[in-house]
């Protein structure tokens, strides 16, 4: 599988030959140019980088390669260890370091991993800042330190602890409320770091009643990671079986959530930001951002609170850069990523789960009941596997002739309208594909719309 660089970092399968997958050359050559990269963006004595992992099976193995990398490039390490991604992205912050590397594939399978490149904000790079990095690594131009100015790494075990404290303290958690309640709560760890931060952040909420499944922090997925329903059957029969008020998932480095209702049901993990936001903007009004791959639901429910809804391309980054030109109080992406930017600038699923918790304790309702106040959209979500001699563009251009008729979007891929229905087509940045995202009132219209558009992407091909 070729390496994918994208603004969602390096990422790649393990194992192969050097340059077509994340090889062991890959990573120290990538991790040296982001050093010489962070060593351009201003002149000083000392450059600190904090690094964390999920449990991925390669992830210990990638970690020393980034940590020996750095130190040999004369950086200072702050080793979290096994971690989240927004606990790394905070902890950017809270040591004031200069930048950030998160080794982790997100959602992928478990023999892919990456390299997650943060700022000195704990932000993912921009595009300007990839490509210098990108072509840094092209041309090799890093060097490496003498034996007297190696980087010194020291670690730091209370990330993780300190992430937790500020979410629990942050104004609009309402701790009381949630403690009162009493939640019985099954969580689904899929055998990575989400098994224990997540119920150490419900405990310090006050809740006792967790019931941990895949809890095993071994990296070896249970089932697919990616907290889509198909892949949460597993939670959702342990849900009704334990009689929980509900169930929650999260991806192996915790940054995208969703949840399972108390019958079972899915809460939808579109709707895990349009509840939390709805939450937020009761208390706090304000702009919403989220991807133009995410659903309209959000957009009906800003305007319910008095807000404006702005549509962002595809990516943290790019929801994170319009979040700040428009000022945002809330934002995300559809995929269960929640960005609270007063806390910082990253998707969070903690500062989520204790939202949606504060929302669903202050409301009186059930998991169900409280799904049933937002609107009832239906988003069909697929992919085409597309292969490197492939013209995506191309693709694309043909499309909207054909389509010429209906109001279209080009700023991330192609998106088209009908009437109130919408799809999105677009690479990924972190698989070789097509996704196929269709949205409708009924779920029937949508699968057809995406069915549509995959048979004239077939046809192109």
């Amino acid at each position: 599988m070729p390496l994918i660089k994208s603004i969602s970092g390096i990422r790649g399968t393990i194992g192969g030959k050097p340059g077509n997958t994340l090889s062991p050359v890959d990573v120290v050559k990538f991790t040296a140019a982001y050093a010489a990269w962070l060593q351009k963006q201003n002149t000083k004595n000392a450059y600190t980088v904090v690094v964390g992992r999920d449990a991925r099976i390669s992830g210990n193995n990638v970690l020393q390669l980034v940590i020996s990398t750095l130190s040999s490039c004369g950086i200072n390490i702050i080793n979290l260890d096994l971690s989240t991604t927004p606990t790394v992205e905070m902890a950017v912050l809270t040591h004031n370091a200069d930048g950030g590397i998160i080794i982790t594939a997100s959602h992928n399978p478990s023999e892919w991993n990456a390299l997650k490149l943060l700022n000195n904000k704990g932000e993912f790079l921009s595009e300007d800042d990839g490509s210098q990095l990108l072509s840094i690594a092209e041309k090799e131009s890093f060097n490496f330190s003498t034996v007297d100015k190696l980087g010194n790494i020291t670690t730091d075990i209370a990330a993780l602890d300190k992430h937790i404290e500020t979410v629990v303290q942050y104004a609009l958690v309402d701790v009381a409320s949630i403690k009162k309640k009493k939640f019985k709560i099954v969580v689904d760890g899929i055998n990575s770091t989400g098994a224990f931060a997540v119920p150490a952040l419900l405990k310090a909420l006050g809740l006792k009643d967790i019931i941990i499944l895949n809890d095993e922090m071994n990296g070896r997925f249970v089932h697919n990671p990616e907290p889509l329903p198909q892949n949460l059957r597993q939670l959702s029969s342990e849900v009704k079986k334990h009689q929980a008020h509900l169930g929650i998932a999260v991806d192996p480095d915790v940054d995208r959530l969703c949840f399972v209702c108390e019958d079972g049901t899915m809460f939808g993990e579109e709707y895990t930001l349009v509840a939390v936001a709805d939450y937020v903007l009761k208390h706090k009004k304000g702009n919403t951002v989220s991807n133009l791959s995410s659903t309209k639901a959000l957009k009906d429910i800003t305007i319910r609170n008095g807000g404006e809804y702005f549509p962002s391309a595809v990516g943290e980054v790019n929801v994170v850069e319009k979040m700040k030109a428009v000022n945002a109080v809330i934002g995300g992406e559809g995929n269960g990523g929640i960005i609270v930017p007063d806390l910082h600038y990253g998707r969070d699923a903690l500062i989520g789960i204790a939202l949606f918790l504060s929302h669903l304790a202050i409301s009186d309702k059930t998991t169900c009941q409280l799904r049933r106040q937002y609107p009832d959209y239906f988003i069909s979500k697929n992919k085409i596997e597309v292969n490197n001699n492939v013209d995506v563009s191309k693709i694309f251009s043909n499309i909207q002739r054909k389509y010429k008729n209906n109001p279209v979007n080009t700023e991330d891929g192609l998106k088209i309208e009908f009437d109130n229905d919408w799809v999105h087509l677009r690479t990924s940045n972190t698989e070789p594909i097509i996704r196929i995202y269709a949205e409708s009132n009924f779920e029937t219209t949508a699968d057809n719309i995406a069915r549509r558009l995959m048979q004239d992407i077939k046809e192109c091909i």
